[in-house]
């Protein structure tokens, strides 16, 4: 864990937090521009990251859990029982509370039909599916029978979980659209600091429950209907496809902030809607929801006002804060958006488009190198 500072000599202090200083505009200046969407981002990550660990007690972690990857525990979960385990949740069940080095829960190929719960007690657990044949973690649970909370497929409560070529599914079908109990949700993300690359999220109503923490999807695919991106977390989704499969009215995201000294939000940069549908960008879910597209390509299915207030009050008319910014495509056009949507200037976008967001100098690791 990190350094005890009572045993830190002065000068050494002193350099510590000089770097600390120097390293601070760097880290709010850096936004994820159409030229720098890729290569610049990971070289920028990659660098601030090593750096700012030695000024951080957090970084100190992090370094010992994730910078020597030769050291990372390894369990092997394969379906035909070759691995050290067959199933996701007994590979889960082995680790011990209390961990603090990263472990690498690879997953073989296949569909594995099960719920997984990740506690609190288990940080650092990745779960990192087999190269060229993702894994599918695949359950039917639905808030009638589970609650929303707890229909997951699979639920993430503790900190730092990253998953990498993982399929997360929810294989209700479609919901009854006279019915309200349909929620089915396939991850729920409850813990801070978690990152996601080249997962995809599959479900209809309720898909992805982003509840609370800072989060970093990149190189992903969500799936869904209606609310299929919701939640109170402050998340960043980068080169991400979003597609709708509703017949009728859908809706992407229902953000969950409830008041200004709220800093949770959805920031989606780079990314590309498909699908069908009547689809909005989000509606109002609670008090003063903050959803903001950047950069991305939007289809025809978006409707042209963009965001729905059907389930809004008042006061949350007046606090719903729904930004876009050099957006493209059919379903980008301003003219007919809502009067409450805000076509960002530079600076009004400039907060939403880097890592910085979710204050990533951090804890943002890339995946590790097996």
């Amino acid at each position: 864990m990190g350094m005890n500072k009572a045993h830190l000599a002065a000068p050494a202090l002193f350099l510590a937090n000089l770097l600390l200083l120097q390293l601070l505009p760097i880290v709010v200046s850096v936004p994820i521009t159409a030229s720098s969407k890729t290569s610049k981002l990971d070289t920028w990550i990659e660098k601030n990251m090593k750096e700012y660990k030695l000024t951080s007690s957090l970084g100190q972690a992090l370094i010992q859990s994730d910078d020597n990857s030769d050291d990372n525990k390894v369990i092997k979960v394969r379906k035909d029982g070759s691995g050290d385990f067959s199933t996701i949740f007994d590979a889960v069940e082995s680790v011990p509370s209390g961990n603090t080095d990263r472990v690498i829960i690879w997953i073989g190929g296949g569909t594995y039909t099960e719920m997984v719960k990740i506690d609190k007690s288990k940080p650092f657990i990745t779960f990192y599916g087999e190269e060229g044949d993702t894994p599918k973690i695949s359950f039917d649970g639905t808030a009638q029978e589970y609650g929303t909370w707890d229909c997951a497929t699979v639920a993430v409560n503790s900190d730092n979980f990253m998953a990498v070529n993982i399929e997360f599914v929810n294989s209700n079908p479609a919901p009854d659209p006279r019915r309200n109990d349909q929620q089915a949700v396939a991850l729920r993300i409850s813990g801070d600091m978690a990152a996601f690359y080249n997962c995809r999220f599959i479900g209809y109503q309720d898909t992805l429950c982003d509840d609370v923490g800072k989060h970093y999807f990149k190189n992903c695919y969500i799936q869904g209907t209606v609310d299929f991106i919701f939640g109170n977390g402050r998340s960043l989704y980068s080169d991400t496809t979003i597609n709708s499969v509703a017949k009728g009215l859908g809706t992407i995201t229902a953000q969950g902030r409830n008041s200004n000294d709220d800093d949770s939000g959805f920031s989606f940069v780079h990314c590309k809607i498909t699908g069908t549908g009547d689809t909005y960008l989000g509606r109002a879910w609670r008090q003063m929801p903050r959803v903001v597209f950047a950069y991305t390509e939007m289809g025809s299915l978006i409707d042209k006002e963009g965001w729905s207030d059907s389930t809004a009050t008042s006061q949350s008319k007046d606090g719903m804060y729904y930004g876009e910014y050099q957006c493209t495509g059919p379903g980008a056009s301003s003219s007919g958006r809502v009067k409450y949507a805000k076509i960002l200037s530079d600076e009004e976008a400039q907060p939403f488009l880097s890592t910085s967001f979710i204050q990533g100098s951090e804890w943002l690791q890339n995946p590790p190198s097996l």
